[in-house]
């Protein structure tokens, strides 16, 4: 059994707070239509699996991706992303489960999104991130 200390403790807590930032700006970004504010939280190298299925490699190609559908893109609806669980596999790398959930016309649509992210120079970046949706919400 590994035990922390208070301080192992304190720094854990710290960091999943730094996480659920992240997750924050990702929800700001994407219901005000902000694709650069979004693209800007992904490392150069990420990988990104839309919802839709769509294979995205390097922030590059993830920047005319959101460019394109990101504005408009969320008219007559809002999303909301909640971290359920952060898997540490290292100090730096995290393992982020969220609950997103759009509020569209036609009622609510659930994801769960799995962000893979990595600390670089003091900050949180997602790496490598699958949105997936969600059959039967309970």
């Amino acid at each position: 059994m590994i035990f922390m200390s208070a301080t192992d403790i304190s720094t854990r807590e710290a960091e999943i707070e730094a996480i659920k930032q992240v997750v924050a700006t990702v929800e700001h970004a994407q219901n005000n239509e902000l694709p650069d504010e979004f693209v800007g939280l992904f490392r150069a190298d990420a990988i990104w699996t839309t919802g839709g299925g769509k294979r995205l490699f390097g922030r590059e190609a993830i920047s005319t991706f959101t460019h394109q559908v990101l504005p408009g893109g969320m008219r007559g609806s809002t999303v909301t992303f909640e971290v359920e669980h952060v898997l540490f596999i290292r100090p730096d790398v995290a393992a982020v489960k969220v609950r997103q959930v759009y509020q569209t016309a036609d009622g609510p649509d659930v994801g769960t999104p799995l962000f893979v992210m990595a600390k670089e120079d003091g900050q949180w970046r997602l790496t490598a991130c699958q949105n997936t949706g969600v059959l039967d919400d309970e």
